[in-house]
């Protein structure tokens, strides 16, 4: 399956949630007026887009309709679709940080899919022929070193570990002189989702920024939240928290393929300004996709254009 049919699949129930809500709207309304905007801002808002995004996107849309004289709600799909796309594009969604000497953070709440993630991303870099290099800075959660150290062997990738409940700082001081020492172009670091309260754990992330900044200053700086999309707006709320600590500067959105609140992509970025750079839809490497606008509302719509096709 190629990963536009993969992105499809795995879009699938958030593409029922809003989708065949928008597409009803289309077919039963026979002229554009307000209660035509009305109905399709709530199914946007009921799709988890978020209100702010949906009031951008509905006001958007007005002005589109107007200039291009539009009487018909059906050849309104288009200029939706459109409008949903530059809503999302941030521009250039970079990932220097594959092309450079970088130390990567990847935080977020515990069952998120974090340890995951740092697999995941350790299998794209090798697949790249990068030399890589895990912190298993999660000391906290029992299983958490076991479970990055089975992605150490399934990737071929070297991890630096300490015993379960060691000092998380410690773990990243040591992954840093391992990172020079070996000459390592990209240093995954797992970080603490939970410790016994919110304050510590915010706190520890304060304090591996202070020593990555001491240590290794030289490094291309990439810290990734990751946020399970089924939990919607809740997501949200996480990303804000992380990112009064830290300079969030990626979002990893895990577990679409298990969730009609996809939609929460298009919020994240109208809200916060910082990009999706991934998306998961499976449990494989490869399910960890890059994150393009263009292809995501395709994807999400059901739009296939040449290239996709020719994939599929």
């Amino acid at each position: 399956m190629g990963l536009f049919s993969k992105l499809k699949e795995g879009l699938t129930k958030t593409r029922n949630n809003i989708v065949a809500g928008i597409d009803s709207i289309f077919s039963g309304f026979s002229s554009i007026d307000d209660e035509f905007y009305e109905e399709l801002e709530e199914t946007l808002i009921m799709g988890d887009i978020g209100v702010r995004a949906t009031e951008e996107i509905i006001e958007d849309l007005k002005i589109k309709v107007k200039e291009n004289k539009i009487k018909n709600p059906t050849d309104c799909k288009q200029l939706l679709i459109d409008t949903i796309k530059e809503k999302m594009n941030l521009g250039e969604n970079a990932y220097e940080f594959e092309n450079r000497k970088s130390i990567v953070m990847l935080i977020g709440v515990n069952g998120v899919g974090k340890t995951t993630s740092v697999g995941k991303l350790a299998g794209h870099l090798r697949a790249q022929n990068k030399k890589v290099l895990m912190a298993a800075a999660d000391t906290f959660r029992a299983a958490a070193i076991e479970q990055l150290t089975e992605w150490s062997n399934r990737t071929g990738t070297d991890i630096i570990a300490q015993s379960e409940g060691s000092d998380p700082a410690a773990v990243i001081y040591d992954s840093i002189a391992a990172a020079k020492a070996r000459n390592v172009d990209v240093l995954l670091c797992d970080t603490a989702g939970r410790l016994h309260n919110k304050k510590n754990l915010m706190e520890e992330l304060r304090k591996i920024d202070r020593i990555i900044e001491r240590e290794y200053s030289d490094a291309y700086r990439e810290n990734l939240i990751v946020l399970d999309a089924t939990t919607g707006q809740n997501a949200l709320s996480q990303l804000k928290e992380f990112n009064d600590v830290t300079n969030i500067t990626g979002i990893i959105l895990t577990k679409m393929d298990g969730t009609a609140k996809g939609g929460i992509a298009v919020a994240i970025q109208a809200e916060m300004g910082i990009p999706v750079k991934y998306i998961g839809v499976g449990e494989r490497v490869e399910d960890l996709q890059k994150f393009d606008s263009d292809t995501f509302v395709n994807a999400l719509f059901d739009v296939k254009h040449e290239e996709q096709e020719n994939e599929e």
